[in-house]
């Protein structure tokens, strides 16, 4: 699993080395280490660290070594890579529609996200443009958004543009 962790060591020589040493102890790899000496709170520094850890178990003897060396653990989660996907909709698309569609593709596919912009309706028209940003969790579920997005939006009568690049 990833994480990423703000941490605060003490402002004294080896504390930077002595909070990075102990994710090696427990089978972890550092990704990415950021040293911010500018954010200095009650004599520590702050630190983000992103590495990769086995098991939720080695996650909890990281906090317990931690712990035990003085390091303040400020916050700590998980990363979750994402994949995005955009489309653009046209036609008679109501606000609850589209909410119906997106709730019926978070049972298809793990959304992560989503971002709904509609245009507002001209007089003459039924109608609207909507922009839906998704974030899924797969490169798989990616292949089946597009999937129920294209059925979903021909059942409905709606254009499904999937946005380029993808």
């Amino acid at each position: 699993m990833m994480v990423n962790a703000d941490v605060f060591v003490k402002d004294v020589p080896g504390q930077l080395v002595g909070s990075l040493e102990p994710i090696s102890l427990v089978d972890g790899n550092i990704v990415g280490v950021v040293h911010n000496r500018d954010n200095l709170v009650n004599g520590r520094i702050g630190v983000n660290i992103t590495f990769e850890v086995s098991s939720v178990e080695n996650l909890e003897r990281l906090k317990n070594i931690w712990k035990s060396k003085d390091v303040v653990i400020s916050r700590i989660s998980s990363v979750v890579e994402t994949f995005p996907m955009e489309y653009v909709l046209i036609g008679d698309i109501s606000p609850t529609r589209i909410e119906n569609i997106m709730n019926n593709a978070g049972k298809v596919v793990g959304l992560e996200s989503i971002d709904i912009r509609y245009s507002s309706k001209a007089s003459d028209t039924k109608e609207r443009t909507a922009m839906i940003s998704a974030n899924v969790r797969s490169e798989d579920d990616l292949i089946e958004l597009k999937k129920f997005m294209i059925s979903a939006c021909r059942k409905a009568k709606i254009v499904c543009i999937r946005g380029l690049g993808q």
